[in-house]
């Protein structure tokens, strides 16, 4: 048996407070942007705090109804409702379909700081 201690089998304690500190900047980041993307859409920005009722004032921004929260349980039926909500948020940001595919949907944490720091101006839900 080798029991050389020269080696460290596991992470430095020094580097898992350095990661747990960026995720909570990242996290609070996020936070952040979904408070201003709410803000600008007219709603309220604490919302973004609230898990589920964030989700409700996503569908709200959206112009999609509430119960569509239902939807968000169901396997793969979410993930195409999640993409119909960023299209429409998108669009009523005045984004493309590319912006809000690529920055909304896939790569949500760069498009909605985008979105709530931006210039970007809440239009409103177009009727259909």
């Amino acid at each position: 048996m080798n029991y050389d201690q020269t080696a460290s089998s596991g992470i430095s304690p020094a580097v898992a407070i350095i990661l747990a500190l960026v995720y909570v900047a990242v996290i609070v980041f996020e936070i952040a942007a979904y408070w201003k993307v709410f803000e600008k859409a007219g709603r309220p920005g604490w919302g973004a705090i609230i898990p589920i009722y964030n989700l409700y004032l996503l569908l709200k921004v959206a112009g999609r109804p509430g119960w569509w929260l239902i939807l968000y349980i169901i396997p793969l039926v979410n993930i195409v409702i999640h993409l119909i909500v960023s299209l429409d948020v998108g669009r009523n940001f005045g984004k493309g379909t590319g912006f809000s595919v690529i920055g909304l949907w896939i790569f949500s944490p760069i498009g909605f700081p985008i979105l709530g720091f931006g210039s970007a101006r809440y239009q409103g839900p177009r009727a259909a």
